[in-house]
């Protein structure tokens, strides 16, 4: 009798790809959902961007095997967009690995640094691939809790206690802008996070692909804080800056040492990304700060003021500070968990919405809403959800 490795028991298909299952069968039976669940910018990248990935892809010598570290012009367009955006140095030959995508630097990082058997610390509410992962290579997954009434930030209290009751520690998973809570990034956090990792010897991972949505100040880096090459790591994506979720390019940013490590397990599972995606993307490093701001701020503005009306007609409480590509809200009290809420607003509005617990236990209390649809979508959910209200009321 033929069986699984045990390590599928320790993990269940992921939420989103077992939902949209379910949504798809609906829109097969014509009840049209509109889905304000899933992160994935549903406009286009920059103009040049696709035309220099329709370029290379036009010449005959470009479809090869590429280096497994990236092309040269793509490290150096990221060092040099981590200079102009972030105001960090880093050398493009040694502390810059183009991914596919950030999840594998999960997975990357993970390999590269913690046994099994190891703790990890993982948030709660977090990102549900930092546990999934952590337990599918036999990390020992530790929670530190994120919490509200602390702006979602970490207890550096509590981390100490664990550091002490747990030696083995090898990571800590950290991400600001926070997703899912929308918890902004505070440069006090990162120094707090940077002399953990140094004191403890953990490596802090801050994964920080949300910092350009909403956002025409300044943007903040882990690797700003004097100190952070010594024990940290970023990963970054243009999923969500450049409009380029399904092109899957990301980036692991940090020490040489870091990056060698990384790119020793890398260079075992995986080989380059296409060259024209590889120089299309490093183009898209270059889109002018009018892109950013239609695109990142001016855009998710607009469909925020509808998500805020749709917390407001669910009786939903959420923090008007909060940044991000998400709305993280509080969900009324005669509900006994967010799940009641998110399916009865799927069967009945056909509205599909993301339940807070997918993060963890201290996401029992919230739902989630994309800013991902065109604004008719979002005036037609709602309309939806109003009268889904109306006629219960």
């Amino acid at each position: 009798m033929i069986n699984p490795a045990d390590r599928l028991s320790l993990v269940q298909e992921y939420y989103f790809s077992r939902k949209l299952k379910e949504v798809a069968q609906m829109n097969a039976e014509g009840k049209d959902v509109i889905s304000l669940a899933i992160g994935s910018p549903d406009m286009p990248p920059s103009k040049e961007t696709i035309d220099a990935l329709c370029q290379v892809a036009k010449m005959p010598d470009a479809h090869g095997y590429q280096p497994t570290m990236g092309t040269p012009e793509l490290r150096n367009a990221i060092a040099g967009f981590y200079k102009r955006f972030y105001n960090v140095e880093l050398d493009p030959a040694k502390e810059v690995l183009p991914l596919i995508g950030s999840k594998e630097g999960i997975l990357h990082t993970t390999l590269a640094f913690v046994n099994p058997g190891e703790g990890v610390l993982v948030p709660n509410p977090g990102y549900p691939t930092y546990t999934s992962l952590s337990k599918i290579l036999g990390a020992r997954v530790i929670n530190y809790d994120l919490k509200e009434n602390d702006g979602w930030q970490p207890d550096f209290e509590q981390l100490e206690r664990l550091a002490e009751e747990n030696s083995d520690i090898r990571l800590l998973w950290t991400n600001y802008p926070n997703m899912p809570t929308g918890g902004r990034a505070r440069r006090e956090t990162y120094e707090r996070l940077v002399e953990f990792g140094r004191k403890h010897d953990i490596v802090i991972v801050n994964d920080n692909p949300y910092s350009f949505i909403l956002n025409d100040g300044e943007k903040l880096s882990i690797l700003q804080i004097p100190g952070a090459k010594e024990c940290c790591i970023e990963l970054n994506s243009m999923s969500k800056s450049h409009n380029m979720p399904g092109w899957r390019v990301g980036m692991l940013l940090g020490c040489g040492k870091f990056v060698q490590w990384a790119l020793k397990i890398k260079s075992n599972i995986d080989s380059g990304t296409f060259r024209g995606i590889q120089l299309a993307a490093a183009k898209a490093m270059d889109n002018a700060d009018d892109w950013h701001r239609e695109f990142n701020i001016g855009n998710y503005a607009r469909r925020r003021r509808y998500a805020e009306e749709i917390m407001h007609i669910l009786g939903c409480e959420f923090d008007h500070d909060q940044t991000g590509m998400f709305l993280w809200g509080r969900i009324p009290d005669k509900y006994t968990d967010c799940e009641l809420l998110t399916e009865r607003v799927l069967h009945e509005a056909r509205v599909f919405i993301t339940p807070g617990f997918i993060f963890g236990s201290n996401g029992a209390r919230y739902i989630r809403i994309s800013l991902c649809a065109k604004d008719e979508k979002f005036q037609q959910a709602l309309e939806r959800i109003a009268k889904m209200i109306n006629h219960t009321s």
